[in-house]
């Protein structure tokens, strides 16, 4: 796995430089004006969320999944709500299943993994077969791959216009997923100017992301400014999270939550209750984007579970050693 995730990382970034010449495709600044990211096919309002993890190395235990949990804060910032994470094998059956109902179901969905250059990154290939399209060279960002990458150390004699086994790898990672029904520019956008890859966007909504977490979160920091507009809330304030650390077990505040829950929920608060195995103090938190709503509730939150409003969970702990109490 360790060798996979270096060879991954060599092809999408770890090669990169600047070019002392200007690079043959358009500037950054020139293809992704915000018209273009905003028009057409990425017009739908953004509420909802899901994210698909590819790879048999999570599912098999080899590596642990950062970027969901990072997708997770990137969405809760925006106020979009994540409302599903999976997880499925490098299966091509697996993937067309969950990548069709995510995208009927929600409006941003992103994936991550499995473009690479090996057999068995079969992703792009996959989404193409669930919503019936075929693969095509996507010429910018092959440009953009000569330019701003250079052949392993271990490939002396490779060369860019020779076909080559090698060659035929690297190509695996820019044939893309294409519509003849929609313009070019609106099923893959470059968000870096120092990357080549692209984000792949297929049926509108689908958003195909390299499983290397900095390459993965590089490239969805940079998609943000093309979301924004797109949002519940254009401004970009997100969503709050508000905290109260209580000495009282779960079972002594569930009746008083139950009743605020009732109150507040059908006006997009959402209360939770956590408990802290081991520690003396519990944590309930009130979630939503009205924040003049939760702020007026404060007190009464303080009041109902005898407790106190908290920047971290841990701030009101004591210093003496932890006992185990019923929840």
């Amino acid at each position: 796995m360790l060798n996979r995730l270096n060879q991954l990382t060599r092809h999408f970034a770890r090669p990169l430089y600047r070019p002392t010449a200007p690079l043959s495709a358009p500037s950054l600044s020139s293809r992704l004006s915000l018209p273009a990211m905003t028009s057409a096919a990425h017009a739908k309002p953004i509420h909802t969320a899901a994210c698909l993890i590819i790879g048999d190395e999570v599912l098999g235990g080899k590596t642990i999944d950062t970027n969901s949990p990072f997708l997770a804060k990137f969405c809760f910032s925006l106020g979009i709500q994540l409302k599903r994470v999976e997880v499925v094998p490098d299966d091509e059956e697996d993937i067309m299943e969950a990548v069709r109902r995510m995208s009927e179901r929600y409006d941003f969905v992103v994936t991550s993994g499995g473009i690479g250059p090996t057999h068995d990154d079969i992703t792009y290939s996959s989404i193409a077969k669930a919503f019936n399209l075929n693969l095509k060279l996507h010429q910018p960002a092959f440009e953009r791959m000569k330019k701003l990458s250079r052949p392993h150390p271990m490939q002396p004699n490779f060369d860019w216009e020779t076909p080559s086994p090698g060659l035929t790898a690297k190509l695996r990672m820019v044939e893309l997923p294409f519509d003849e029904k929609i313009p070019a520019e609106h099923q893959a956008v470059f968000v870096a100017d120092d990357m080549w890859v692209p984000i792949a966007i297929v049926n509108g909504n689908v958003h195909i992301l390299p499983g290397v977490p900095r390459l993965f979160e590089k490239l969805l920091e940079n998609l943000k400014p093309s979301l924004i507009p797109r949002l519940s809330d254009p401004e970009g304030k997100g969503t709050f999270r508000f905290m109260f650390s209580t000495p009282l077990p779960e079972s002594a505040v569930a009746p008083y939550l139950t009743e605020l829950a009732a109150k507040v929920e059908p006006k997009g608060i959402k209360v939770g209750s956590y408990p802290r195995w081991g520690k003396k103090r519990n944590t309930v938190t009130l979630v939503g984007s009205d924040l003049a709503l939760m702020e007026s509730l404060v007190k009464e939150v303080e009041e109902g579970v005898q407790g106190q409003r908290v920047s971290k969970e841990d701030e009101l702990d004591p210093a003496e050693p932890d006992q185990v109490y019923s929840q």
